[in-house]
Order: structure tokens, then sequence, then C-alpha cells
């Protein structure tokens, strides 16, 4: 009877919700205004907004599916760890505890999974960062203004760096100065190697330095950067590789050596 109860209250709670809001009401839009109200009375402390921005997603529309998502992922995985707990252990508090927790562990893996797509981003545009800056150097080289350079490799290239390149063209073609736009950009990807490309290019513009030289210095570092990266990755895979040799391959090797020695220890010894 208390699991009749149960299941009847998950069922019939949300549908009496709905009736009372009525036909007119969209819940996915009442759930949105909600968001919305509390992310204005509250600062972004785990800085979701951010990193949503880094995605290309920093419109308050963005901000608010996502946690929409997670608020109701976190509602659902609760839920169905309410139900099932009790009626596995036939514990209202043991069930209650076991859905705190799964709502808190689904609530911070979809934190995580965001972190996670906002470093593969930044490293797949740091892998992308040679090349891009190679043929904007030859752009350039070639009589184009950086504008121009910019809005040829978003056209012509693709992927995550040609695509920031396209938010600085319509920027600028919005009424922002490059150097605001271009300063917008290292903000927003939050990667060391393309804070100083867009410093030194901002420096240059307004200081009217030769651009060619910049970048190909910044070039052939990022080639050298990329490099390095490509060695650490090896060490890292030989280390990897030696695990599975030291504790299977050896042992079997000592085993196979010994073995003999030990047989005919044993055919002394009888």
């Amino acid at each position: 009877m208390t699991i009749f109860f149960l299941i009847t209250a998950l069922l019939v709670i949300p549908a009496g919700f709905l009736i009372v809001i009525g036909d007119e009401v969209n819940p996915l839009e009442e759930a949105r205004r909600v968001v919305a109200k509390n992310a204005k009375k509250s600062d972004d402390r785990t800085a979701v907004r951010t990193r949503l921005e880094e995605l290309g997603k920093g419109s308050d529309k963005d901000y608010e599916e996502f946690r929409i998502k997670q608020y109701g992922y976190s509602a659902a995985s609760s839920s169905v760890a309410l139900v099932l707990l009790f009626l596995l252990s036939r514990s209202f508090a043991l069930a209650i505890l076991g859905s705190a927790f799964a709502a808190a562990t689904m609530y911070v893996l979809l934190d995580r999974d965001l972190t996670k797509n906002v470093k593969k981003r930044r490293e797949l545009i740091e892998a992308e960062f040679p090349a891009i800056i190679e043929m904007l150097t030859l752009a350039i080289a070639a009589g184009e203004t950086p504008m121009s350079a910019m809005l040829r490799i978003a056209e012509s290239a693709n992927g995550a760096l040609a695509h920031e390149f396209s938010v600085v063209v319509a920027g600028v073609r919005g009424g922002s100065p490059l150097s605001e736009t271009l300063d917008l950009m290292g903000r927003r990807v939050q990667s060391v190697m393309i804070r100083r490309f867009v410093d030194a290019l901002i420096t240059a513009t307004l200081r009217g330095a030769p651009l060619v030289e910049v970048l190909s210095r910044h070039a052939v570092e990022a080639r050298g950067n990329q490099r390095n990266r490509v060695m650490g990755a090896a060490g890292k895979a030989e280390i990897s590789m030696m695990i599975p040799v030291v504790f299977l391959i050896l042992p079997i090797s000592i085993l196979f050596a010994l073995w003999p020695s030990l047989t005919n220890l044993n055919m002394f010894a009888s």
C-alpha cells in the first residue's frame, strides 16, 4: 500500500502542477523564467557563463537551457533513485539520502561534462593554431589586411579557431574596433597561446609594427609548442605501455626462467 501511494504521488503531483498552471503557461518557459530570475539575483560562482561563452554559447538563452537541463536531470535522477531505493530497502530515510546523492551526482556530472567539452575545444583550438596562423601570415604577406585575412580563413577553413575568427569579423562589422573584438576573443578562449597571439596582434596593429614578422615569430613558436606537446604525449604513452610490461609480461618471463630450476629442486627434494 505504501508503494502504491508513493508511485501515485510521483505521478499525480507533476500532473496536478500542470493543471494548476493551466494550458496557457508553457512549463518549459516557466522554468526558463525562474532560472533567469534566479540568475539575475545571484552571481555565477561556478563560472558556467564563462565556460558556455568559450563554447560559443554565451547568450542568456543558452545559459538558461543548460541550467534547466542540469536541474531537470538532477530532479529526474532523484525521483528514480527515491522510488528504487524505497522499493529495495523499504526505508524512507535511506531513500531520501539516496535520492539526494543521485541529484547531487547528476548535477556534478553535468558540470564536469561542460568543463570537459571546454577543455576539449581549447585543445582543438591550440592544435589548429599553427596551421591557421601560417595561413594568416601568408595572407597578410600577400597584401591583405588583418580583417580580410581573418574573413578568408573563416570562410575557407573549418574548426573552432576559424569560428572564433568569424566572430571577430562579425564584431568588427557590427561597429566594434578590431582591437576590442580581438581582446574579447582572447578573454573568451582561456588559452595562454591564444592570449599571447592576440596581445601581439593588437600591439602590432596599434603601433604600426610589421605584422608579418610578428606573425612569423608566433608561427615558429606555435610549431615548437606543438612539437613539444607531441613529444610529451609520446612520453606519457611510453610510460603507460610500461605498465603491462612490468606487471604482466615480466612476471611471466621470470616464471618461465625459474621454472626449470624449481622443477629440478623438486626432483632432488623427492
